[in-house]
């Protein structure tokens, strides 16, 4: 890392220390036969199992309902989950988890899926009004009271991260903009990660969740340094977006050296086994790193992506709905995002296009925004991702609603390496249009 020497500088009247906090993970073919004695181990006896109906039918929901089963718990099974879950069917779920009066829950699934448990641990044990715990501004931001109930995620795609993360999110349909939940009481008690759930993924479902993690990666290795951070009044106010940190550095070089390895051919050729787990690793180790520095613009932007969407609906993915996958209503954002902040550490932005895969050398500090947005734009190209912002159904028409959405997101925002104003955003919306 040529550029960690001097990025954590310490700087008067900054922050001096950063936090490590991280799910406990078991990694592995065979992981999920594990559930019912990991569970019993936790002290659970009556098991709120969470999924969505596809993910249902498959194997893999067996096996962990099996496992459950065989441990003498009792289970009861929700699969009402709604990819890109909202307000809605977050507030469906903890229906459910009140009425079950559960001591425990397991999820199996995408983001979606490990989300929305989340979410309906947090009602169930806490009740509270819904914005109470939301992310302010949109939210009121208010602290989880204590301990929630033990949460085994165990997922079933390779991109969100989200069983490393205390992070829920989801679609507020009053104000059509992805916000979320954060706070270190939500992360998952327990990973069990069986990389053989992404065999029979499509292809554009793995490229979504894969540029999920390439942005994970990328944006918490070029986030706001924790040292440039004004320091927490007590160390249990310590944001969980703390900012890049030399601990989330060393999960971010591997995540992005896999995926410049491996993201093609795990996208382009199902059978590729290989590249498939290796993607599961890079969205472990992404996810654990993100988790403790936090990303920034290209996520915020990303929620309007989605939030907005109209018509849009990709292979792969449920057809009674129009939807932007959110890697995808990610990375669209990307390639224009890091031209912006690639001033700002314009190292890690040429060490990042080099973890992925681009010729580097020679490189110099003014060629950092066109090293990396060519890398990422070329990456996009090779897994059939949608030309920019307008490859998902957007124009010059939307860009002040778009700009509006991504405002609100003021955590990720003030997480950027770079400040960004409204008027920033405009221009990067206008500059994510279209990119070949």
């Amino acid at each position: 890392m040529s550029c960690c020497h001097n990025y954590y500088v310490q700087t008067e009247g900054k922050e001096s220390v950063f936090s490590v906090d991280i799910s406990s993970i078991v990694f592995g073919h065979g992981a999920l036969k594990e559930a019912g004695e990991h569970a019993k181990g936790l002290g659970m006896s009556r098991v709120a199992l969470f999924t969505d109906k596809k993910i249902g039918s498959l194997p893999y929901v067996a096996q962990v309902r099996d496992s459950l089963k065989a441990a003498g718990l009792d289970v009861a099974i929700y699969d009402e989950v709604k990819v890109e879950p909202t307000d809605q069917s977050f507030l469906a779920a903890t229906r459910f988890a009140v009425e079950g009066k559960f001591d425990g829950y397991v999820s199996v699934g995408g983001g979606s899926v490990i989300d929305t448990c989340k979410a309906a641990n947090l009602y169930a044990t806490y009740p509270a009004d819904f914005l109470d715990y939301v992310n302010a501004p949109i939210g009121a931001g208010k602290p989880i009271p204590g301990p929630l109930k033990p949460h085994i995620a165990c997922p079933t795609t390779c991109g969100t991260g989200s069983e490393c993360t205390g992070m829920t999110i989801f679609d507020l349909l009053s104000m059509q903009v992805k916000t979320g939940i954060a706070h270190r009481r939500l992360k998952p008690t327990l990973a069990l990660i069986e990389p053989a759930t992404t065999y029979t993924l499509p292809k554009n479902v793995v490229a979504a969740s894969g540029f999920d993690v390439l942005s994970h990666a990328l944006e918490s290795y070029t986030a706001r340094p924790y040292t440039k951070r004004a320091p927490a009044a007590k160390p249990s106010l310590r944001p969980l977006s703390q900012g890049a940190n030399p601990w989330s550095d060393m999960g971010c070089e591997t995540a992005l050296k896999l995926l410049g390895k491996y993201l093609v051919r795990a996208v382009n050729d199902a059978s590729d086994h290989e590249a498939r787990d290796q993607m599961m690793y890079a969205a472990t180790l992404a996810g654990i790193a993100f988790g403790n520095s936090g990303v920034h613009v290209p996520h915020g932007m990303a929620y309007s992506v989605a939030g907005m969407v109209r018509d849009f609906q990709p292979e792969g993915y449920p057809k009674d709905e129009p939807i932007v996958p959110h890697g995808m209503s990610v990375i669209v954002n990307a390639p224009s995002v890091f031209r912006f902040t690639a001033c700002a550490c314009p190292e890690r932005h040429i060490h990042g296009a080099s973890c992925l895969g681009a010729e580097v050398n020679g490189a110099t500090n003014d060629d950092a925004a066109e090293v990396i947005s060519k890398q990422l734009i070329k990456l996009m190209q090779a897994t059939a991702i949608p030309n920019g912002v307008g490859g998902v159904g957007y124009g010059e028409a939307d860009v002040p609603g778009l700009t509006k959405g991504a405002w609100a997101q003021q955590r990720l925002m003030t997480n950027s390496p770079r400040e960004v104003s409204k008027d920033d955003l405009e221009n990067l919306y206008r500059g994510a249009m279209r990119y070949w």
